[in-house]
């Protein structure tokens, strides 16, 4: 019987080992498209794009990690832990310490509102997107680890603040790289179920992050590793544990997306001055061009002022008007993150099939109309704030998500970091809309917290107003 593995007829006995072997022996591994296409019978260009689809999602994975641990500063830093114990009557009197909290914040606005669209820029021209989104959030990783040695005595209250408003200023700064990175992650097709998928990915780590300090640290006598209540160890042990949480989530993105190389004509880098005139060159040829953005940048600075006024103050008009105690906040405020979080996500889809605007106005809409329900309804309890309040978290992630993914489809390529920084400038500029007006209401009413609901509503209802005449463009990228 003939050795099928032998040479056949007068094929030479000394050839390659590769000829020697029969059909069915396993094949040479894959290592290039070309070898993978050959070997399996399919198209070069079929193999690389299932390759480059597996690269990006795990791309878009990392990058919604970032925002997972980002929750530990917006949810546990500036809205349920920190800020709350900066303000408490171990640091001064009621009144005093909410003011110069204000103070503070505003001032890192202003900074926020000059700076953000320079190192925007600056990030666009010098190809360093990835490099200065480290920097900028391991700066903020140190300021919240620098949180731990804020004592609760009136003499810790200067520390304390400047802390939460650097914390502030660089988080801000991470972010326009961040939000500039999205289309570096996604396509046309996807971008809005990406933004959806990282802002839900924050609302879902907010929530796991809460559960971990409160229930570890603050809930109990004696928590995890013998931590109490005493000098505040229990909010300082929650600010080391938050500090590691975004230290950890945010490397992902720095090693799985790559540096951001820019278009294939660079803009000429200039000095940190030079970078104003030619700030205000680009505004004003961005007025000409395409007033459209623009617009679209005005109407959003202010319906974003009054979503960032629902989480702002929804904590205290829980606590002052609907009697929660501040373990029932924080409960509420795992609750109202869930619900924002699944909404986000699941709306990101419509998102890319509907177009952004459609989003923005439904949510606006039902923001206007929830806060109605919870001014009108007050006297019911504890149940309006409940239902009507977990309907205001429905509508605010999807704002959120879809005006990032609008403007992205309108910025021209080559300069992300640039517009998310006027992005985030002009967001900053009328950040004093949201609280000013629920002070207004509140006052006029007689110190009634509750009338300061109609002026968030009032200034979402303003903002939605500014977007109507806004149209939706797509950028055609890929």
């Amino acid at each position: 019987m003939t050795d099928p593995t032998a040479p056949q007829g007068g094929e030479p006995s000394g050839g390659d080992a590769a000829d020697r072997r029969p059909r069915n022996f396993p094949p040479a591994p894959m290592t290039t498209a070309e070898g993978a296409a050959a070997t399996i019978g399919v198209g070069t260009e079929q193999v690389e794009a299932v390759t480059e689809a597996g690269a990006r999602r795990g791309r878009i994975l990392a990058w919604g990690l970032w925002d997972w641990g980002s929750a530990a500063f917006n949810a546990v830093v500036t809205t349920f832990v920190f800020t709350v114990y900066l303000t408490s009557d171990s640091f001064g009197p009621s009144g005093t310490v909410e003011a110069q909290l204000g103070w503070a914040l505003g001032i890192a606005g202003l900074l926020i509102a000059l700076l953000a669209p320079i190192t925007g820029q600056r990030s666009d021209t010098s190809g360093r997107r990835k490099l200065w989104l480290a920097v900028n959030t391991y700066l903020v990783v140190a300021c919240t680890l620098a949180m731990f040695f804020v004592l609760p005595t009136p003499e810790y209250l200067l520390l304390g603040l400047f802390l939460v408003a650097a914390g502030n200023v660089f988080f801000e700064f991470a972010g326009v790289n961040y939000n500039a990175m999205l289309v570096q992650v996604s396509t046309p097709r996807s971008i809005g179920k990406v933004s959806g998928f990282g802002w839900g990915m924050g609302y879902v780590g907010g929530i796991v992050l809460l559960l971990i300090v409160y229930f570890g640290f603050i809930q109990p006598e004696v928590g995890w590793f013998g931590v109490t209540g005493d000098d505040g160890l229990a909010v300082r042990v929650s600010m080391l544990v938050s500090a590691l949480w975004f230290g950890l989530f945010a490397l992902p993105v720095l090693f799985a997306v790559p540096e951001y190389r820019g278009p294939a004509v660079r803009r000429e880098r200039v000095g940190f001055f030079a970078s104003y005139r030619r700030l205000g060159r680009d505004i004003a040829k961005l007025w000409k061009e395409d007033r459209n953005t623009v617009w679209f940048l005005l109407s959003s600075a202010v319906f974003r002022d009054g979503l960032a006024g629902v989480f702002t103050f929804g904590g205290v008009l829980a606590a002052s008007v609907f009697g929660f105690s501040a373990g029932e906040v924080i409960v509420f405020a795992i609750a109202a993150n869930v619900v924002a979080g699944i909404s986000t996500i699941a709306v990101g889809a419509l998102d890319d099939k509907l177009g952004a605007k459609p989003v923005i106005v439904v949510a606006l809409v039902g923001l206007v109309v929830s806060g109605l329900v919870v001014f009108f309804l007050h006297d019911g309890g504890q149940l309006v704030f409940w239902t009507a309040g977990l309907a205001l978290c429905l509508f605010v992630g999807p704002a959120q998500s879809a005006s990032r993914t609008f403007l992205a489809r309108l910025i021209p390529a080559g300069r992300e970091g640039e517009v998310f920084g006027l992005y985030a400038t002009t967001g900053r500029a009328v950040s004093f809309l949201a609280p000013t007006a629920f002070a207004i209401f509140v006052t006029l009413s007689g110190n009634q917290a509750y009338f300061g609901i109609l002026g968030i509503v009032l200034v979402i209802a303003i903002g939605l107003a500014l977007l109507i005449p806004v149209k939706s463009t797509r950028n055609a990228r890929g």
